[in-house]
């Protein structure tokens, strides 16, 4: 019963914007009825048989004492809907909890095992569901309403969300097709999943997604061989010729040359904008304007952009939490990469190697994929990377634990040799019968 609520959470977590189920209750959506019902078992089960140390904790506790601080900071200072803030309190409190959750639930090594295939899985069919959206609505032509956002929301509103969350997987398949040199089934397997996310990715037209993806591509070819990563970045060079007319189009208008000189177009240049209100509200409230406060508050920097998010999560978080919860931030993003040089440095085989380097750099995506917008507080979007996060310690923990007791382990004694059969010659036989005469 617990591996089926473990299973379950990781595929709902990523569709439940797209299929919304109330339990009826104040604060409790179905999400967190399966967290709840998940932590009962965990409880129940067994003794744990290993006891990893939890490397993000001081990170998210950090991050969380500063979001609760900005939370009452808002209250005090501008009180408004409390139900929304205290239910956008706790949206961003919930979902890291999941990496504690799969960091300590009780399953063994092959189960923790297949708990990260299955995330990955989840990640490709997600993908599969942007391409059907991307291919309805025709790739021949750029147009703003025919973004595909997969699960992810019911309008292309969410397509930057979408295209974020294919490009942050998309390194772990990339490192498993590089780093699998004997599992041919297995890298036949990350080479689909490659092939899935990346027209996922065109079909958000999310043009930091293509960005994103591009850099963990790179990396991933440096990492495995330079010359690779040379071939890889003479290959970009002629991919133009080779892509959707609509995905050339997106890239292309991001600047356009005028008469009066280069511009760029709206949405670009609309979050400079945002951007630079953002920076005189930081300066006029260095300790921050409060949790769920930076839309009802731009409009006083930028008035044309009154109610608009803030696009980058970094710039959010400074001026909701001020300089202390960018701190806090900051020292996240260091402790999730403690966690992937960990995850290297106890890598025993290609296995663990490549699942360690897809993460790094798939940590570096996400926190690139927040520069220009700000999906960090996504449950659908971070949930299953949180996951991941315990998931892939756990097995660390898992293997090292195995390795230990292999060491520890006597070899088997070799069985006696008995002194008389190395002294004593064969003994004769009486001719004629099976019987040997008497000793003397």
């Amino acid at each position: 019963m617990l591996r089926a609520l473990l299973w379950i959470q990781i595929v709902y977590i990523v569709y439940e914007l797209h299929f919304p189920l109330e339990t009826g209750i104040f604060g409790l959506n179905l999400v967190n009825m399966l967290f709840l019902a998940t932590l009962f078992g965990v409880w129940l089960h067994k003794k744990d048989t290993v006891h990893p140390r939890a490397m993000l904790r001081s990170g998210i506790v950090i991050f969380f004492v500063t979001l609760i601080a900005a939370f009452f900071l808002a209250q005090a200072r501008a009180p408004a809907d409390f139900q929304d803030d205290i239910t956008y309190l706790k949206t961003a409190l919930f979902y890291p909890l999941l990496y504690f959750l799969y960091l300590h639930c009780r399953q063994d090594e092959k189960n923790t095992r297949w708990m990260i295939i299955l995330v990955l899985v989840v990640a490709a069919v997600a993908g599969v569901q942007a391409i059907r959206q991307g291919l309805d609505y025709g790739i021949g032509t750029y147009v703003e309403t025919h973004r595909a956002s997969g699960p992810f929301g019911t309008t292309f509103a969410m397509a930057n969300r979408a295209g974020v969350y294919y490009a942050m997987f998309l390194p772990m398949f990339i490192a498993i097709a590089l780093m699998f040199r004997k599992q041919g089934r297995w890298r036949v397997a990350a080479l689909a999943g490659i092939g899935i996310l990346a027209f996922a990715i065109l079909v958000t037209y999310s043009r930091q997604s293509y960005f994103i993806a591009l850099v963990a591509a790179v990396v991933l070819f440096a990492r495995r061989h330079l010359l690779l990563a040379v071939v890889l970045a003479l290959a970009l060079l002629t991919l133009n010729d080779y892509l959707p007319d609509s995905v050339t189009q997106r890239v292309a208008e991001t600047r356009d040359a005028t008469v009066s000189g280069d511009k760029y177009d709206v949405s670009t240049e609309s979050r400079w904008e945002i951007w630079g209100g953002a920076m005189h509200m930081a300066q006029q409230y260095p300790l921050g304007v409060g949790l769920n406060r930076f839309q009802t508050m731009i409009g006083n920097y930028v008035p044309e952009y009154a109610g608009y998010d803030a696009h980058d999560f970094y710039v959010l978080t400074l001026c909701e939490c001020g300089i202390f919860g960018l701190l806090a931030l900051g020292w996240l993003l260091r402790r999730l990469f403690a966690l992937a040089a960990f995850l290297r440095r106890s890598a025993p085989d290609d296995e663990t190697r490549a699942l360690a380097l897809g993460f790094t750099v798939a940590v570096l995506c996400m926190a690139m994929g927040n520069f220009y917008g700000s999906p960090f507080l996504e449950g659908s979007v971070m949930g299953d990377f949180w996951i991941l996060c315990g998931l892939l310690e756990r097995y660390a923990n898992l293997k090292l634990a195995s390795a230990a007791a292999m060491q520890q382990t006597p070899a088997p004694a070799r069985p006696p040799i008995l002194a008389t059969a190395r002294i004593l010659p064969p003994r004769a036989t009486i001719p004629g019968t099976s019987q040997a005469p008497p000793l003397d």
